[in-house]
């Protein structure tokens, strides 16, 4: 009998130790240092090369590993903002295992890193009062689905006050999802600490999902004048005029921007488009032959503005629309900054819309 207990202790001892040298190590990463350099950290014993990626870096690094099979690597300070990375595994991709910070994307998988200021910088979480973001479900009749959308409700916020508010209808990226402009772009926080600082308006802002495939793509302007609007206006507390009204987006959610806010300037009063992508056919259909009343849509549109990097790859294509606009006397203002077609430019662009709202 005692020879069987220790046989199977012997066993159940021998299959811990297994499991342990199994089980990957427990393992920081990223750790942002002081002097604002990152060190990443990846484990694998089998891997036979490791590269970390990121748009704070001009070219893939590689990491080294140690004899416990972590792979490391420090890079130099890196100026302050909010990235995507990831690490590249004998050529596979993947977003990092030890960071639960991810980027919201249904096309690549990467993590974030936020490398933050001497100052607090206009994204960062700060000693001000907060907004409270909801997931809520809509009826879309136009796409004969239930579909999600997120609402930022300001400071303050009560449903059942006096109070009237404006809303702002933020679209994301092509691949990126309707939680994008919140885990990546920050946008309630960029409205907090501006309506704190009282150089924005509180309000509220409704985050969609713009993919609508299997459906053509257009439809999603019909969803939002159809069925996002008066979602929003049955169960909030909002203004119903298009003064109170704007609509923004980035890449191709700044042409859907394009789409919905100009074909539709008595619901909105404010446009506001984020490095659009406009090769669609929606666009060339709205606007390949389009011969607007300037003067009436002038009137109509209290702001209409568009921004793009000089290193964003649609940087000529955006030039050439903000000129077709001015030739056709539609009063635009562009905003060019340095930069690429990346959400640290999207965190810029929000922050410089947001005090222009509802004036």
């Amino acid at each position: 009998m005692k020879r069987i207990l220790y046989s199977f202790l012997a066993v159940f001892v021998s299959g811990i130790a297994v499991l342990a040298q199994q089980r990957p190590p427990a393992i920081s990463s990223p750790d942002v240092h002081a002097d604002h350099s990152i060190t990443f950290r990846y484990f694998s014993r089998n891997a036979k090369k490791v590269m970390v990626s990121g748009e704070f870096l001009a070219a893939p690094v590689s990491m080294t590993k140690d004899t416990s099979g972590i792979w490391s690597v420090t890079v130099p300070p890196v100026k302050p903002d909010i990235y995507p990375y990831s690490f590249m595994v004998d050529s596979v991709s993947l977003a990092d295992p030890s960071n639960t910070y991810i980027f919201a994307n249904e096309r690549f998988k990467r993590s974030i890193v936020d490398v933050p200021g001497d100052q607090p910088l206009v994204h960062s979480l700060q000693n001000v009062p907060h907004g409270k973001i909801s997931y809520r479900y809509y009826k879309s009749g136009t796409l004969g689905t239930t579909r999600q959308l997120l609402v930022y409700t300001p400071p303050g916020f009560n449903a059942n006050g006096k109070t009237k508010y404006p809303v702002l209808y933020l679209i994301h990226g092509g691949s990126d999802t309707e939680e994008t402009w919140t885990k990546v772009g920050r946008a309630n926080l960029i409205a907090d600490n501006l309506i704190a600082q009282g150089k924005a308006k509180p309000m509220l802002i409704v985050m969609p999902y713009g993919n609508v495939r299997p459906a053509p793509m257009p439809e999603f302007t019909k969803d939002m004048v159809s069925d996002i609007v008066p979602f929003i206006e049955a169960n909030y507390p909002v203004i119903k005029e298009s003064k109170g009204r704007a609509v923004a987006g980035f890449s191709v959610g700044g042409g859907q921007t394009l789409n919905i806010g100009l074909t539709n300037p008595a619901t909105f009063a404010y446009v506001c488009s984020y490095a659009p992508y406009t090769a669609t056919d929606e666009f060339k259909t709205n606007f390949s032959n389009w011969s607007p009343d300037a003067a009436k849509l002038n009137s109509q549109l209290k702001l209409f503005t568009i921004s793009v990097g000089t290193e964003d790859f649609l940087y000529e294509p955006v030039k050439q629309n903000i000129a077709m606009f001015t030739e056709k006397k539609i009063k635009v203002e562009p905003l060019i900054v340095p930069g690429g077609h990346t959400w640290m430019n999207c965190k810029l662009y929000l922050a410089n819309t947001l005090p222009k709202l509802f004036k």
